[in-house]
C-alpha cells in the first residue's frame, strides 16, 4: 500500500509489482492491466503531514483561479467549460476545458508560452488492461470523440490574474486561429 514496502529477488515479480501500483501502466496512459494508485512514499508523506494544514487555503486559492477562468471563457464560442453540479463545491485538481483541433490548439498555446497537459487522452474501453471486455474503437463514440477534445489548463493556487487572462487570452486566441479556415 501507500508508504509500504515489497521485498523480492524476482525481477518479473518486481516488475509487475511496479506496473500495479501505477494504475497497471509501464508508460503514462497506457495501461496493460488493471492496476491501483499506490505510489506514496516516506518522503512524499512527510511533505504531506506539512502541506495539509495549508489545504483548505489553496482549495479556495484554486476555486477562484476556476471562477476567473469560468467568467473570462463563459461566452466564448467552440470552448467548453466543466459543469459543476449543483450543491457540489470542487477543489479543482484540474480545470479541463473542450476545444476543437485539440492538438493545433495546445501546440498554439506552448507558441504563446503557456503549458496546458492531456489528461485521460485514452478512454477505458480502449486501454489495454480492459480489452478482454471486448469493446473496439467506436464503441464509446462519446467519450472517444470528448477524449480527442480535452484540454488541462494551468491549475495552481499560486496563480495570479494575470496569469490567469494570458492563459484565456491565449486559449481564445489559438481557438479562433482554428476556426478561420486557412486560404
Amino acid at each position: 500500500g501507500d508508504a509500504g514496502a515489497i521485498t523480492t529477488a524476482d525481477p518479473e515479480l518486481a516488475r509487475r509489482i511496479r506496473v500495479l501500483r501505477d494504475h497497471g501502466s509501464e508508460k503514462k496512459y497506457v495501461h496493460q492491466v488493471e492496476g491501483f494508485n499506490m505510489r506514496c512514499d516516506a518522503l512524499q508523506a512527510a511533505a504531506l503531514r506539512i502541506k495539509l494544514r495549508h489545504l483548505p487555503e489553496w482549495n479556495e486559492a484554486r476555486r477562484r483561479v476556476a471562477a476567473r477562468y469560468m467568467a473570462r471563457l463563459r461566452d466564448v464560442e467552440d470552448i467548453i467549460l466543466p459543469e459543476v453540479a449543483e450543491g457540489c463545491l470542487p477543489v479543482w485538481h484540474l480545470f479541463i476545458v473542450q476545444v476543437p483541433a485539440r492538438d493545433q490548439v495546445q501546440q498554439t498555446l506552448k507558441d504563446l508560452g503557456v503549458q496546458t497537459g492531456l489528461h485521460y487522452p485514452v478512454p477505458l474501453h480502449l486501454q489495454q488492461a480492459y480489452e478482454h471486455l471486448g469493446y473496439g474503437e467506436g464503441a464509446f463514440p462519446v467519450a472517444e470523440s470528448v477524449a480527442k477534445r480535452l484540454l488541462s489548463l494551468p491549475m495552481f493556487a499560486e496563480l495570479t490574474d494575470a496569469q490567469i487572462d494570458h492563459v484565456c487570452d491565449s486559449l481564445i486566441q489559438a481557438v479562433a486561429a482554428v476556426a478561420v479556415p486557412a486560404n
